[in-house]
């Protein structure tokens, strides 16, 4: 169907149904309170208001560090923003500095439309851009947990401590299924299995919201699922390209966590950037409104990926001009785009509206999301939280949590005998994982990339493996062997620095603990093309093993790399994935027998690079 007729009948059908389908029982019961007061503000705003609310911008357009620039502060003014996105520079700030960033925001978006301002941060695994917070492990650690109590947890601590930043909203948690062991975002989600999404996306995200979705409360947050629909299987396994799932996979598999989040009353929801069979999700109309306003009666927001309006135009080639972008995309169900350093997505779309392209029923739909979304976070009432108010930010019982979920998370794939450890065992720790806290985390830690770990100011209170294990036996010497460069982002390079150090220090040692894997990296930055585990690591492991000395092979990875040469070499196989700040103190405990092994692998490890098969259980096998 062409796309001008497809959108015509789009736009016949919003006019033919109200936002909920009649009778059908609704994601989230109606508060008339709240929806009173949405009408009397809705009624009383400008169109260029109503755009306003549906404008996010990123704070670097308008912000040096936390300082609103006048630029910044004309751009929130003449345009009405309602929303802003991302931590200050690129990087994790303070509380106390988020605490007057946010205010200031909020002063401004007071003054102008007497409506507070929407604040977003990507808190994938914990408060992953505030300084002095709790991180957990990444999602697919919970998953190998398979326990609900871990991604509660995780949820609830994230909402405390976002709000003790001033946060109001995260956009979290991920539930693509990871089966494609290429896409760099695999280490996101929970994993490939449809029903460990579903199961732990919803507990995670009750653990952010509460149990009351029309009123957050003031320890709570409004979570955004995401990345709607069916991101992780891209044909190339790279990220933000195209997929190719059939209608009744769709349904059956992909749609399922989301499905069950909105039934469970998620607030928010981001959209997957790419396309499936030559048809963007952000201009999907079926996908947008029909399944996830209509069929689920459901009132909550739809917000958009990175610029991915102007990708319409600019990647997806489906809109001619901006402008069409922007037609298409509101018109199948958007309600805020994340536009996000400029606003002529606002103007577009005001112009859009006075030109009938878009009609005003539409644009008032998405408001009335928008606000709604505000008044159920109490933002009206109390726009601001204040560190002082949180006297458990950071504290040792959500460190607590961290670390069980950490040692439940670790993954024992093989072991001929040689584990646990005795404590007096000499023990060399090599390879370029073994001193790391940034390949403990992973992306989204402090800085996008996730390179912030690897700075002192956020992590040296905790422990790499080296240091845990240094804790828990009483003769352990490091030589890397391979290493990183850690504190850039060119996360695939690794060099030879030193393989015949750390032959010699295996001759003084009883067992040598081999940490390989992967550096951090996020998005597209992460793409890659070989998942074999690089020759200098696996050069590393066979120069090791023959000398004789046991090898304990502890992968550090955010997807599986290839390790079929090496792993028979190994005496034991532990997979720690990507498990935060507590991870080394986990792995250390789990080494030495003070705790026990208990997780399971939450996505296929293949064998070889041409066997990425996912095996979904069927009843006949």
């Amino acid at each position: 169907m062409n796309l001008n007729r497809l959108f015509a009948f789009a736009l016949t059908a919003l006019a033919a149904v109200a936002c909920c389908t009649p009778g059908a029982e609704p994601a989230i019961p109606q508060d008339d309170e709240i929806e009173a007061k949405v009408e009397r503000i809705l009624k009383g705003l400008t169109l260029e208001e109503k755009v306003g609310q549906m404008t996010q911008i990123t704070s670097t357009a308008i912000a040096r560090g936390i300082n609103i620039t006048p630029a910044g502060d004309s751009i929130l003014r003449v345009h009405k923003v309602g929303s802003v996105l991302n931590t200050p520079d690129g990087i994790a700030q303070t509380p106390e500095d988020y605490d007057k960033f946010i205010a200031e925001l909020n002063r401004i978006s007071l003054e102008t439309t007497g409506i507070p301002c929407l604040y977003g941060l990507d808190h994938i695994h914990g408060v992953s851009y505030v300084l002095g917070g709790t991180l957990f492990p990444q999602e697919v650690n919970i998953a190998a947990t398979f326990n609900r109590e871990h991604a509660y947890n995780m949820g609830k601590v994230t909402a405390y401590e976002s709000r003790a930043a001033n946060v109001p909203w995260t956009f979290s948690p991920t539930m693509d299924l990871g089966r494609n062991p290429e896409w760099p975002r695999m280490w996101e989600s929970f994993g490939e299995d449809t029903y460990v999404n579903a199961e732990l996306s919803v507990a995670e995200m009750k653990g952010m919201q509460g149990d009351d979705p029309n009123k957050v409360g003031p320890d709570n947050i409004a979570a955004c699922v995401k990345h709607y629909l069916g991101y992780g299987v891209p044909v190339s396994g790279q990220d933000r390209t195209p997929s190719s799932i059939a209608a009744s996979e769709m349904r059956e598999k992909y749609f399922e966590p989301f499905k069950e989040c909105l039934k469970a009353g998620a607030l928010s929801l981001m959209v997957n950037s790419a396309s499936n069979n030559g048809v963007p999700f952000h201009c999907n109309y079926e996908l947008l409104t029909q399944w996830v306003k209509e069929d689920r009666n459901r009132d909550g927001m739809i917000v958009t990926d990175w610029a991915d309006i102007a990708n319409l135009h600019g990647r997806e080639r489906v809109a001619s001009t901006q402008k069409e972008a922007v037609k298409l995309a509101i018109n199948a169900g958007i309600d805020m785009a994340m536009v996000p350093y400029d606003c002529q997505f606002a103007i577009d779309l005001k112009q859009l509206v006075e030109e009938g392209e878009v009609p005003m029923s539409r644009v008032d739909d998405a408001v009335r999301r928008v606000l709604r979304l505000k008044f159920r976070l109490g933002l009206f009432d109390t726009p601001n939280t204040l560190l002082a108010d949180y006297p458990e930010f950071g504290g040792d019982a959500h460190a607590k949590m961290a670390y069980e979920a950490a040692v439940e998370s670790e993954v024992l794939v093989k072991n001929e005998g040689i584990l646990p450890l005795d404590k007096g065992t000499r023990i060399l720790v090599t390879g370029p994982n073994g001193n790391s806290m940034r390949t403990l985390n992973g992306g989204w830690s402090y800085t996008w990339q996730g390179e912030g770990a690897s700075k002192p100011e956020f992590t040296e209170k905790y422990n790499t493996i080296y240091e845990a294990l240094s804790q828990k036996f009483d003769n352990v010497k490091y030589v890397p062997g391979v290493e990183y460069h850690l504190d850039g982002t060119d996360w695939q390079f690794d060099e030879n620095t030193g393989i015949d150090a750390a032959l010699a220090a295996a001759r003084n040692a009883d067992v040598v603990i081999a940490c390989v894997g992967e550096n951090s990296y996020c998005e597209t930055p992460g793409n890659d093309v070989d998942l074999d585990l690089s020759d200098n690591q696996k050069a590393l492991v066979k120069a090791l093993a023959a000398t004789g000395k046991p090898v304990v092979l502890v992968l550090n990875e955010g997807r599986p790399r290839i390790i079929s040469d090496i792993e028979p070499l190994a005496s034991a196989v532990v997979d720690v994935l990507l498990p935060g700040n507590h991870g080394g103190d986990a792995l250390a405990s789990l080494l030495c027998g003070e705790e026990n092994f208990s997780a399971k692998l939450p996505f296929t490890y293949p064998k070889y690079t041409n066997k990425f098969a996912v095996y979904d259980y069927k009843p006949a096998e």
